[in-house]
């Protein structure tokens, strides 16, 4: 009977993984590499992506922990193994409702530094006694400080939309911090990690020595797994998924490639897997949407249904400044650098000449589950209930039934609690941008063509389907763009029936209003007159 490995699901602690006998991607090289200088480091990576586990990793290296890294990299490259003094500071398991819960947090850590290297607990502010305990730590040990700080934007990601408390936080934050700067002749090494770029803008702006690793790419493998790393560490794990699932070993690895690998941290450099993903789709022998589950901050859906921003330019690939990723604040008419900070999207292309860089989806996890996530917020579907929907479009379109197609539109669109205005076509166009982005995962659908832009293109085993949408003007007018534009021309050849759908919006009733489909026996139809049933008025 073969020997079960331990997968390290959910240990973020690197000395129970390592007495625990799991398995671990070797991240020691960089580790060292890192260790022998006495820089001061920020990391900005995805969350659920390994950035606890490396301050783990640091913290037990510090420690002069050897018997941790036997038989890993950096045993051999490693000869003193010193023991230093270390304060290891976790923002990460703690609601920040007011300023007051993150200085509970703070002299929670303090008393303990206090209690090990002052002997007695202070009253001053958080900031004075950070300092106190980093000067005292380094005259008692003879040993400079190793600090190393996990999660350190929690409480401003809590509160992001929140400017006054976001505000409050920030202050605070920065005054403990900056101690960093004022300490460093006591300081050995100094690691920051967390989700987003504050760091550069406000947060750190004292601590001008800090430097920012998190698109170097020499360490762009520090957190994730590589492809490499996957068929090396994890091959009996892949062999039983693929067993599982009724799949050859290369069909296995293929579809964990495209649901799980795709993260760039800089441009030209490998793609990385989400290793929680990863661990979990091996532990439990299915191919599901771990990461995603685990929850995506709202303040995400609510920046882009609050702002003016192109929802189809996140499936096609948007562009950014390199500048845009040091942004630091919500805002509605750029929520693109916190959506990529966040994880959800990576960079897929840079070009030097103008120094921009595009950035998409990394996989089909975070593509599907992104608009899965989106739809209630640009709907008033139920959450839970897209997935339904999305069925029932893509059966239609299947059996050339644009008219169930569109009565079901009809009812995703039902009941949309925004305003209108005159500029509304754009949330229009994003609901069904949504809706057929996560119709991709049955059939395929594209946006461009070499005459322009048409809104969807649709295809089917039998069919292809162009959707031309219009808010302030007819069907008719819809239809005769598709003419014009010539947007059926690249398809002509294709050999599958060809039709046209021309749709206009009705501003009164905040819903689809009269469409025209080309070629059919019925000239048009008013869905106006077709009546929703009961428990499709419900669903709304």
């Amino acid at each position: 009977m073969a020997q079960i490995r331990k997968l390290p699901i959910g240990i973020q602690s690197f000395e129970v993984l390592r007495t625990g006998g799991c398995l671990y991607v070797d991240k020691t090289a960089l580790i060292h590499q890192l260790a022998s200088t006495e820089i001061p480091y920020f990391l900005s990576r995805p969350r659920r992506f390994g950035k606890s586990l490396l301050v783990s990793a640091f913290k037990a290296y510090f420690e002069g922990r050897k018997e941790l890294f036997e038989g890993l990299a950096i045993e051999q490259l490693e000869e003193k193994w010193e023991k230093y003094p270390v304060l290891h500071l976790d923002l990460n398991a703690k609601d920040y409702n007011n300023v007051e819960a993150l200085h509970a947090i703070l002299n929670r850590h303090l008393d303990e530094w206090e209690k090990r290297y002052v002997g007695k607990e202070q009253t001053d502010a958080p900031e004075d006694r950070f300092f106190n305990v980093i000067k005292r730590a380094c005259e008692q040990t003879g040993k400079r400080v190793v600090v190393l700080v996990d999660e350190y934007d929690k409480p401003l990601l809590a509160n992001l939309l929140n400017d006054k408390l976001s505000d409050q936080l920030r202050r605070a934050l920065k005054a403990f911090y900056g101690v960093l700067k004022s300490a460093g002749d006591y300081l050995r090494f100094v690691f920051i990690t967390g989700v987003t770029k504050f760091a550069q803008v406000t947060v750190f702006s004292d601590l001008n020595q800090l430097s920012d690793i998190s698109m170097e790419e020499q360490y762009t493998t520090l957190c994730g797994i590589t492809k490499e790393e996957l068929l090396q560490v994890f091959q009996p794990e892949i062999a039983a998924l693929a067993k599982k699932q009724k799949l050859s070993f290369d069909a296995a690895v293929a579809e964990m490639t495209q649901r799980y690998d795709g993260y760039h941290f800089a441009p030209d450099t490998p793609g990385m897997f989400n290793p929680f993903s990863v661990l979990n789709a091996l532990g439990y022998g299915n191919l599901k949407d771990y990461w995603f589950q685990t929850g995506t901050p709202t303040f995400l859906a609510d920046l882009l249904t609050n702002s003016d921003y192109d929802l189809r330019l996140l499936v096609d690939g948007t562009q950014m400044a390199a500048s845009d990723f040091a942004e630091y604040r919500a805002q509605k008419d750029n929520p693109i650098p916190l959506i990529y900070q966040s994880g959800y999207l990576t960079i897929q292309g840079y070009d030097r000449e103008f120094r921009l860089y595009t950035l998409g989806f990394p996989n089909d996890e975070v593509r599907y589950g992104f608009m899965n996530f989106l739809a209630p917020y640009y709907t008033q579907v139920r959450r839970g209930e897209t997935p339904a929907y999305i069925a029932g479009f893509a059966k239609a379109l299947r059996a050339g039934d644009v008219d169930s197609f569109l009565h079901h539109m009809k009812v995703f669109f039902a009941g949309m609690s925004y305003e209108l205005s005159d500029d509304t076509e754009r949330h229009y166009q994003a609901i069904f941008y949504v809706i057929l982005t996560l119709m991709c995962e049955f059939v395929q659908t594209e946006v461009r063509s070499a005459h322009g832009r048409a809104d969807a293109v649709v295809k089917t085993d039998k069919y292809i389907y162009l959707f031309e949408f219009k808010l302030n003007d007819t069907a008719e007018a819809a239809l005769q763009q598709i003419d014009e534009r010539e947007y059926l021309l690249p398809y002509t050849l294709d050999g599958r029936q060809l039709i046209k759908v021309g749709v206009s919006f009705d501003k009164e009733k905040r819903n689809i209003g009269r469409y025209l489909i080309e070629p059919r026996n019925k000239t048009s139809v008013s869905l106006g007159t077709k009546p929703l049933s009961a428990s499709e008025q419900n669903f709304c």
